[in-house]
This record gives C-alpha cells, sequence and structure tokens, in this order.
C-alpha cells in the first residue's frame, strides 16, 4: 500500500457541535488574539496607514518561517489555528525573478508539517508534498527549501499535511520581474480569501462522509415545487422532481460546505471586521487576489468598479475589463482598478450563495459602504448535468451503485468499458484538435462512481451555475489569453484522457473510478509535449491543479488560450490543455478542493 501524502496527523481541536442551522458571518472583528507576544502582534503593524489586516511583508532571499498553533477568535468562540510566524495569513513573501531564495521552515508543532510553494517552479525535491517529494517537516525538526526563482507574479504557498491549510497555514507569494513591472499601478494589495470553521475539519469531513448534503440548506422545497408548476404545468413539474429523486440527486448540490459551519475571510478578517485598502482617487490600485479556500468558490466583485484582469495564475494575459470574477480554490486574479472619491466594498460571495467574505477599499481608514445582498442561490441545469445532451437528457448514463442503475435516457448513452482507448495511446493526426469521444475506462464501473457523462459539454464561454445571465460582466476561460503565446510551438504527441468521477451519496472522489492508493501514476517522458483531456463525470467544479508543470488550457478546436497552474472544470464540462514535461521527478496532482483530495480525487505524476 502506498503512503497517503494527504494523510498527516492534524492538530485535533476538541470543540462542540454546532447546531446545523447556525450561520455564521463573522459575529466579531475576528482574528488572532492579542496580548501574546511581538510576534503576533507585529503582524498588523502596517495596518495604520496602509489597510487593516494586512499580512506582514518579508523580502529578500533568507526567510525563517515557524510554524505553530496561536489562538484566534473569528466567530465569538477562541479556537487554535495553525499559523506560520503567529499570522493569518502567512507572511507575505517577495521574491526576484532569477535569485536563489532559501526558506527555513521551524516546525513548533506536536505533529509532521509541510509547505507547497503553489505554482513555483522548482526541483521536485523542494515542492513539499509529503510522500511525494519528501517525506514531511517532523515535530522539532527544520527543513531548508532552496531554490532558483525562474518566473515572475502572484501565487501562495500551504500546507500539504492533514487539515493545516484549513487551519490557517497559508500565505501570499509576489515575485517582481528582474526587468521592471510589466504592468503598472501607483499602489497594490494582496487579497486572499479563505475559509474558517470552528469545527475539528476532520469532524466536518466526518459528517459529510455520513451525510453528503449535511451543510447543505437550499434543498428544494414544496413552495419550489408549486413555483415549478404555476411555469410549466403540473406534469412536467412532477416528472423534474421524479427525475431528481430518481437519481438520488439534488440540483442545488453546488458545494460541500457552507456557512453553517464557515466563516468567509478577506486577509483573515471576518465581514465583520471590514478589511480595508486605502487609496487616493484616481490612482491605479492593483489588487492580487488569492483563492486561499479550502473548499470555497469566490465571486468577486466591487460595485461601482470594473476590474481590469491583467494576470491569471501570476502569468500576464491581455486586459480584459469585467465586472465579476469566479476564483476558483488555489487560482489567483490580478486586476486593475481606479476608484474615485467614493468608498467601494469589496464583495466576495460563495457560490452556494450562504455566506461572503468583504472589504473595504477607502480614502481613509473607518470608512464602509454598502455590502450587497447576497444572489439568489441557482439550481443546476440538466446542461450541467449531462453537458451536450441535457436538453435531451441522453448524455449521462448512470452507473450500478446509484438511482436509475443500468439505466440511460434516450437510449444514446454508450458503455465504453469494452471500447474504451488505453490512457496515453497516441491518435495520430486526430491530435490536431482535442478527442471529443468519452472513453470512459473500466475502473470507472463501479461503487465508486454514481454517474458518466458520454456526451460533455467543451465550452469555455460559461461562466458557471449562478453567474449566467446575471445583468453582469462576469470573466470566463474563453476571455484568458496569456501574452507571449505557448511555452512550446510543437503540438501534442500522445493524448492522455482522465474522469474526474465520485459518488456523492458515499462522498467518494477519484480519477477514473480509483482513490489514490488503489492507482498507478500518471507518466510523462521527459521533454515530451502532450495533450491532456480532464473530463468531469460529476456535478461538481473541480479545481484541478498539477504541480510542476504549466498545463496549457485550449479552446475547444486546439488552439493555445491561456497558462495556468490550477483548472476549474465544470459539471459535464470536458476540457484540454496542453503539457510541456519539462520538470524530472514525482510530483503531485489532484483536486484543489481539500476534502476532495483527501477522499481520494489526486494521482501521482512522474516525470523520466
Amino acid at each position: 500500500m502506498k503512503r497517503n501524502p494527504m494523510n498527516q496527523f492534524s492538530p485535533v481541536i476538541a470543540v462542540p457541535d454546532l447546531p446545523r442551522r447556525r450561520f455564521v458571518q463573522g459575529l466579531a472583528a475576528g482574528g488572532l488574539l492579542l496580548g501574546l507576544g511581538p510576534a503576533i502582534n507585529s503582524s498588523w503593524a502596517r495596518s495604520a496607514d496602509t489597510a487593516t489586516g494586512y499580512a506582514p511583508v518579508l523580502e529578500g532571499t533568507e526567510f525563517d518561517l515557524t510554524v505553530a498553533e496561536t489562538p484566534v477568535n473569528f466567530t465569538g468562540s477562541p479556537r487554535m489555528a495553525t499559523t506560520i510566524n503567529g499570522s493569518i495569513p502567512g507572511p507575505t513573501l517577495r521574491w526576484r525573478e532569477g535569485e536563489t531564495v532559501t526558506i527555513r521552515v521551524h516546525n513548533r508543532l506536536a505533529v509532521d508539517t509541510s509547505i507547497h510553494w503553489h505554482g513555483i517552479l522548482l526541483p521536485f525535491q523542494m515542492d513539499g508534498v509529503p510522500g511525494i517529494s519528501y517525506k514531511g517537516i517532523p515535530p522539532g525538526e527544520t527543513f531548508t527549501y532552496r531554490f532558483k526563482v525562474g518566473q515572475t507574479g502572484t501565487y501562495w504557498y500551504h500546507s500539504h499535511s492533514g487539515m493545516q491549510e484549513q487551519t490557517g497555514m497559508y500565505g501570499a507569494i509576489i515575485i517582481d520581474s528582474a526587468s521592471g513591472r510589466s504592468v503598472q499601478a501607483d499602489r497594490e494589495y494582496v487579497v486572499q480569501f479563505s475559509d474558517w470553521t470552528d469545527e475539528d475539519p476532520m469532524r466536518v469531513f466526518s459528517k459529510l462522509k455520513t451525510q453528503s448534503d449535511y451543510y447543505n440548506f437550499n434543498q428544494p422545497t414544496a413552495v419550489d415545487f408549486f413555483k415549478d408548476v404555476s411555469r410549466s404545468g403540473f406534469r412536467s413539474a412532477l416528472e423534474k422532481r421524479k427525475m431528481w429523486n430518481e437519481m438520488r440527486m439534488s440540483p442545488t448540490d453546488l458545494a460541500d460546505t457552507s456557512a453553517a459551519t464557515y466563516t468567509f475571510l478577506m486577509n483573515g478578517s471576518t465581514p465583520a471586521g471590514n478589511w480595508t485598502g486605502i487609496f487616493r482617487p484616481g490612482e491605479k490600485v492593483r489588487l492580487r487576489l488569492i483563492n486561499s479556500g479550502a473548499m470555497t468558490f469566490f465571486d468577486v466583485r466591487i460595485p461601482g468598479l470594473k476590474m481590469t484582469v491583467v494576470q491569471a495564475d501570476g502569468q500576464d494575459v491581455e486586459p480584459v475589463t469585467v465586472d465579476e470574477i469566479r476564483i476558483g480554490v488555489a487560482e489567483t486574479y490580478d486586476v486593475i482598478v481606479t476608484p474615485g472619491d467614493d468608498t467601494y466594498t469589496l464583495f466576495a460571495q460563495s457560490m452556494d450563495r450562504t455566506g461572503y467574505a468583504r472589504g473595504t477599499l477607502a480614502t481613509r481608514a473607518g470608512l464602509a459602504a454598502a455590502v450587497p445582498q447576497l444572489d439568489k442561490a441557482d439550481w443546476l441545469t440538466m446542461g450541467d448535468m449531462m453537458g451536450a445532451m441535457g436538453g435531451g437528457m441522453a448524455g449521462m448514463d448512470h452507473g450500478s451503485s446509484g438511482g436509475m442503475a443500468g439505466m440511460n435516457h434516450g437510449g444514446m448513452a454508450m458503455d465504453h468499458s469494452k471500447h474504451a482507448m488505453p490512457s496515453g495511446m497516441a491518435m495520430g493526426d486526430a491530435l490536431a484538435k482535442p478527442s471529443t469521444t468519452a472513453r470512459h475506462a473500466k475502473t470507472e464501473y463501479g461503487a465508486s462512481t454514481d454517474m458518466r457523462v458520454d456526451m460533455a459539454r467543451t465550452n469555455l464561454d460559461d461562466p458557471g451555475i449562478g453567474l449566467r445571465n446575471n445583468g453582469r460582466r462576469v470573466l470566463t476561460y474563453a476571455d484568458l489569453r496569456t501574452i507571449g503565446g505557448p511555452i512550446d510551438s510543437r503540438g501534442p504527441g500522445r493524448e492522455i484522457e482522465l474522469h474526474l468521477t465520485g459518488n456523492m451519496e458515499r462522498y467518494a472522489w477519484s480519477i477514473d473510478g480509483l482513490a489514490f492508493g488503489q492507482s498507478t501514476p500518471v507518466h510523462f517522458k521527459y521533454g515530451e509535449r502532450a495533450r491532456v483531456i480532464l473530463h468531469n463525470d460529476t456535478m461538481m467544479t473541480h479545481p484541478m491543479h498539477l504541480h510542476g508543470l504549466w498545463s496549457e488550457l485550449e479552446s475547444d478546436g486546439g488552439g493555445f488560450q491561456v497558462r495556468k497552474h490550477t483548472i476549474n472544470v465544470q459539471p459535464a464540462q470536458r476540457i484540454s490543455f496542453l503539457v510541456s514535461a519539462d520538470a524530472l521527478g514525482r510530483w503531485a496532482w489532484h483536486c484543489h478542493l481539500l476534502l476532495h483530495m483527501d477522499a481520494g480525487m489526486f494521482r501521482e505524476v512522474v516525470v523520466a
């Protein structure tokens, strides 16, 4: 049995059960408890003239980071958090392209820890994934990371041990160009989103394993049924409800967790804490948006201000101006705003619409603008469930472990277990464009998979559930184009297809129906250029992160779109990207929803 790189011991925090209907939006200003020494107080030292709740910035080439437990209070109840140098977020690390950085990480916990440098290209031994790139950092020991910085932009770092990322162990990275700034701004702020729970994260996981919709209170009601009757008639409404019931699925299953357990943070501040960034009217302000949440997609907007996107995942993109951005877990976006003589709310609502993080852009501290109402929670559509054939209900084949076993609607679903092409099989001239025919592995036909989508959609211009036709200009992947084009002008030599799979009732997550520990590594030959297809057979969006290598997203026609380290794959969607296997070693590849990764949606990658 392989050692599971996520299966590290995390601090156990004894807390009482929260009432299921207690929604916490930040009952107090929240944050680190004061009076605990200069290491903690110093993390807020910059707040007087720049921003409240802003993490300390460490610059240079030599860094010391100490991981320890620190008392916090985000909801009115004290808890213990996992912190770096006593702050949440941890210190912002500012590096310079071309320099070699040395980072000494001191573990003051009673359990192992680690730090992964998300999106940073480095030797695999420095990547920070226990069980893959090294053994981790035992209690009382120090591990020294050392590597040359070969890129620029906005990134972040976090623990890859147990649930430490959920309990506060994350921070921002800014890498300045050796040749000067490519994006001009008068002022800049890191804006780091996250989610906090007073519960022991393993308790949250246990609840979901027992009842996958435990935190979902947006379930269809009798009132919704009669609304459907008034819109489309009794028979149609009854058939719709019957279909969802037979599938044992809910059209409101947008997220596994919600504000029933989470308080949403902006730079470590609760909504009541009101993180504030100061500006002078007319300045160009650069906001480095980072989603460091464990499980939460945030939809970000600033009412009254347009945002011009200039970077995605640290890479310069052709500027595109929007009203709203969905930022998936682990993604980063840099935007430019030009505020006038006014006060603005920076509003980041969760995708399931149960809560939000918020802050303020203002000309001085102490000001606040109106906070928007949460948007109404939207329902998944047949397109979200069944892809290209959603309207006719023909594209989804339900596995034998779920409802409607053995059935396929419309007679168009096909059992590919006997006709599947081996993963990685060369396709000759067909490689000019990504393939569109689903090739389900035989391992998908089992208890760990409750649905399979045969005719997935390939569009990149869909902003996603809850953002369609909302009257605002919402960023999509189709809007993003990396300046300078692809890293490598070669086309792919082969195509690798992997399916994102799960069983909601069992709260089981996997790739090709296999959880980590049951699967074999994905192999790349050093120096090759390959196409990867990710085909989502689930009803949830998965932010997929490939360590050590860039993922160059393609349009559905096979053209270069944008370079990323984390790609959101929407329900019933099929996306493709090219990989240049230019980094030898062992790497991790996983869904960045922490509980999905821990449940098994994880693979090892070997480049040799």
